[in-house]
């Protein structure tokens, strides 16, 4: 309540931020984040957070410049996102990039971009935020997975970029996009998307979930595999 981070587990890249590389089975405060801070994302490896002022702070992992700040060095306590000190409203960590929704409603992303996750129409990684090819307005939020990415729009609908194996995507197509694509039939009335590894799951205003990409765990809940 008082807008401090703490975080706890594995901590060989220094992701939980407390100025060390000991993994912790409690919560540690994250250095300089006892207060100011309004949400907080973990990736796989690294984690984000956005203060008060809306600006972006990461820390951990930084091998893909996931970090974005304009470094690929590690860092075990919050170091800030490049270009975003403010006027951002929720950010995303995925596996080895990080998303960020605007004020404005675009949205940036940075680090790993092997399968186009980043949506700047490359494959080329990037460790500072570079803006998503059609998204630089309208989105009211973003979902960093493993190697995809998806947002929802002001309209209530759903798009993906990135890795498309299993048809995580949605597009009906197993083909990896470089910039967003309009998930089918999801064009309208979407309150929330949740990109996974390898599925993406969504929530509409009905309260209806709704949920494709990769099945071999029962993970779309569709009763089958």
């Amino acid at each position: 309540a008082e807008g401090g981070v703490k975080c706890w587990g594995r901590n060989d890249y220094g992701q939980l931020g407390d100025e060390t590389y000991t993994n912790s089975p409690t919560p540690v405060d994250v250095d300089g984040l006892s207060s100011g801070v309004v949400m907080v994302s973990a990736g796989e490896s690294h984690a984000c957070a956005v203060t008060t002022a809306g600006g972006v702070k990461c820390w951990g992992f930084n091998n893909s410049g996931q970090l974005g700040d304009e470094t690929t060095e590690d860092k075990n306590t919050p170091v800030d996102v490049k270009g975003l000190s403010r006027g951002v409203v929720m950010v995303s960590a995925g596996e080895s990039h990080t998303c960020a929704v605007t004020t404005e409603g675009s949205v940036k992303c940075w680090g790993l971009n092997n399968s186009g996750q980043l949506g700047d129409e490359t494959t080329s990684n990037r460790n500072i935020p570079v803006d998503v090819k059609g998204l630089t307005s309208g989105a009211v939020s973003v979902s960093a997975g493993y190697s995809h990415t998806c947002a929802v729009t002001d309209v209530g609908g759903v798009k993906c970029w990135g890795n498309n194996i299993s048809g995580r995507l949605g597009d009906g197509t197993t083909i990896n996009h470089l910039t967003p694509v309009e998930v089918d039939g999801l064009t309208s009335r979407v309150v929330t998307v949740s990109a996974g590894g390898a599925h993406t799951c969504a929530l509409t205003a009905r309260g209806q979930i709704k949920c494709w990409g990769d099945n071999f765990f029962g993970q779309l809940g569709d009763g089958i595999t």
